[in-house]
């Protein structure tokens, strides 16, 4: 974990479109990022930021998010969705993201990795599905 970089930052553009944004309000004025998406988005930045940072064979999976969904990003929007590493506690990584537009924050908040080795992870998922399958 002494590789990981405290203050380390990376940004993503995301380019609001029909596959992420809400439909339900019904007129297409009101057709604008949806929430899932942007967490899931937010999500993505983090992942990939600290992904370099790691041993090869660990990733990283989410554990907590805090986030607060401020203002619509419109279809047809470019959003920017920023991920700064601002602390480490062992295996569990701590992110300040946020995702904005040209003219406003989107949204805010915090987020909570935690480091995995992949192959461990998978057999304990693995056990995890077989004791489930045995009632």
């Amino acid at each position: 974990m002494e590789r990981i970089q405290i203050g380390a930052v990376r940004e993503e553009k995301v380019l609001v479109e029909n596959e992420n944004a809400i439909n339900f309000l019904g007129l297409p004025g009101a057709r604008v990022l949806s929430t899932p998406h942007m967490i899931g988005y937010m999500e993505r930045a983090s992942r990939n930021l600290l992904l370099p940072m790691l041993e090869p064979g660990d990733d990283s999976v989410g554990t907590i998010v805090n986030v607060t969904h401020l203002s619509g990003a419109p279809l047809g929007s470019e959003v920017t969705f920023r991920a700064q590493i601002e602390s480490v506690e062992g295996r569990r990584v701590n992110f300040r993201v946020k995702a904005y537009d040209d003219q406003h924050v989107v949204g805010e908040g915090t987020h909570q990795r935690f480091v995995v080795t992949v192959a461990t992870f998978a057999d304990k998922m693995k056990r995890k599905l077989e004791k489930s399958a045995q009632g």
